[in-house]
């Protein structure tokens, strides 16, 4: 159970803070006054995964009312208030066993790594789902706080960032309690600490040297892309909605230069499929994929008409069907039809081939080829048109 959230685990770099702050105009002070109340002092716990919660409460809710929650409920896993029974020390047990119930509202029922960002806020943060979120947050604690930033421009709270309205960003983020344990003030008093200490050198578009350039990931192609920005790339483009980028494997193959090149069109970059700073920048800032209501509702005969997979598929399967129907007739009838000239003149020609195989058996494994023709000719038909309505295929 320990392997199953352990990712590469690295951890947040000096330069990630300022990096990552000025995607929203936000200094490296604010970031740090902000973590030093928010954050979890580490994004990872001693076996390598993600920090976090899970809350019984929380799923109890986003269950509703059903045969799961009862389930649930009946196996301790969760509860209508927050508070009705202590938190065990390693919540992971606790999690497994919730998603054996159901996956996704299991994990959105927990919070995660540096920040303890609730799973159900995927979508603010910037995931399509909470799995996306997750296998993100095991990658890196820059993506914890990547996504961070994102809920704070999501909730509207980023100027007050800026503006240093601490109230503000303490009840948003922490609820009415925020007065109770003075967050507001500490976030105050941080902000007060970190100004008097030097701010990490950070010039975005500068060539000072492979370290700071790799760090602020200035690079110019996709093909030059060390293997973790490549899969950090690929990761976010998965977590947006772009899933044509295929697996997360650090290569830049056909699939994730085609996954780039959409992201590119779909989000105002010049077209391209190569990894620079303004990609890197607008991967951060943007939401997840909208498919349009008439791409997600296309009929397969449209499909068919844009995908030439998908319309090869098809003529597979109406070729199956041609041959596989009178071949699974023939077989059936053949002693029949032996006694009638016209039809003997049509089926002797296909059974001469082999014949010294009875002609029905000939014509009945014309059928079974035919059939599966079909059955697989079908599934891949339909699995284009699935992938061309999620977006999954362009």
């Amino acid at each position: 159970m320990d392997t199953l959230f352990k990712g590469a685990a690295v951890r947040l770099k000096d330069i990630d803070i300022p990096r990552i702050g000025a995607e929203i105009g936000v200094g490296e002070d604010e970031l740090h006054a902000f973590m030093d109340v928010e954050a979890a002092g580490s994004g990872f716990d001693g076996a390598g995964r993600p920090k976090m919660l899970f809350e019984p409460h929380v799923f109890y809710r986003l269950l509703g009312k059903g045969a799961k929650r009862d389930a649930a409920v009946k196996a301790g896993l969760a509860y209508p208030k927050w508070g009705m029974k202590p938190y065990p020390k390693d919540s992971y047990p606790r999690l497994v066993k919730a998603m054996a119930v159901d996956e996704a509202t299991a994990l959105m029922a927990a919070s995660w790594g540096l920040t303890q960002i609730l799973g159900e806020n995927h979508r603010d943060a910037g995931y399509t789902s909470p799995q996306a979120l997750v296998t993100a947050f095991m990658a890196s604690e820059a993506n914890h706080l990547e996504a961070t930033v994102r809920l704070l421009v999501a909730w509207k709270v980023d100027d007050d960032l800026r503006a240093h309205r601490w109230p503000v960003i303490a009840r948003t983020w922490n609820g009415p309690g925020y007065k109770q344990n003075l967050y507001d003030t500490k976030m105050a008093a941080a902000f007060a600490k970190w100004q008097k200490i030097r701010d990490t050198p950070f010039a975005p578009s500068a060539a000072a040297g492979p370290a700071v350039a790799a760090l602020s990931a200035t690079i110019d192609t996709a093909a030059s892309a060390d293997k973790d920005t490549i899969e950090r790339v690929q990761l976010q483009l998965k977590g947006l909605g772009y899933t044509e980028v295929g697996s997360v494997d650090g290569k830049v193959g056909t699939m994730t230069a085609t996954a780039i090149r959409a992201f590119r069109a779909e989000n105002g970059l010049p077209a391209a499929d190569v990894i620079d700073d303004e990609l890197l920048l607008a991967l951060q800032k943007a939401k997840p994929r909208q498919i349009a209501p008439e791409r997600s509702n296309a009929p397969a005969d449209v499909v068919r008409d844009k995908v030439p997979e998908v319309k090869a598929n098809w003529l597979s399967k109406v070729g199956g069907y041609i041959f596989g129907i009178p071949a699974a007739i023939g077989a059936l009838v053949k002693p029949t039809l032996d006694n009638i000239p016209a039809a003997k003149e049509y089926i002797d020609p296909l059974t001469s081939i082999a014949s010294d195989v009875p002609g029905w058996v000939w014509l009945a494994g014309v059928a079974g080829i035919a059939g599966a023709l079909v059955l697989v000719a079908r599934h891949g038909e339909q699995k284009g048109v699935e992938a061309f309505q999620t977006g999954a295929r362009r």
